[in-house]
């Protein structure tokens, strides 16, 4: 079965930098778009970032443009997010997706299968 594992996640000051990880496992891992979302307690889960099945094309959310990087090594079949500059406002739980087959993007509706998320805590 589809299996996403995300680590990376941690504590870290405004600034500062993580790179989050998710190893895919169960399908043929470049046959899919996959994404990153978040979610904080009480709100709703949003889309941070998404890359096509070869890694030609990537979608970003405006909060996150220019300071985070999605990329995806098919080889090893994981997906990477580098969060730079980080801000206290980026709190929350990080999960990755894998895409339905067809388009990639940023609606979650676009997505059939979630890791179970890791924590990223970022201090002012």
């Amino acid at each position: 079965q589809v299996q996403l594992v995300e680590s990376g996640g941690g504590a870290v000051q405004a600034g500062g930098s993580l790179r989050l990880s998710c190893a895919g496992s169960g399908y043929t891992y470049n046959w899919y778009c996959m994404a990153w979302f978040r979610q904080v307690p009480g709100k709703e889960r949003e889309a941070v970032a998404a890359i096509s099945p070869a890694g030609v094309n990537t979608y970003y959310a405006d909060s996150v443009k220019d300071r985070f990087t999605i990329s995806r090594d098919n080889a090893k079949n994981t997906l990477y997010l580098q969060m730079n500059s980080l801000q206290s406002e980026d709190t929350a739980v990080y999960f990755c997706a894998r895409g339905r087959e067809g388009s990639c993007g940023l609606r979650s509706s676009l997505f059939a299968f979630w890791g179970q998320g890791t924590q990223v805590t970022v201090s002012s």
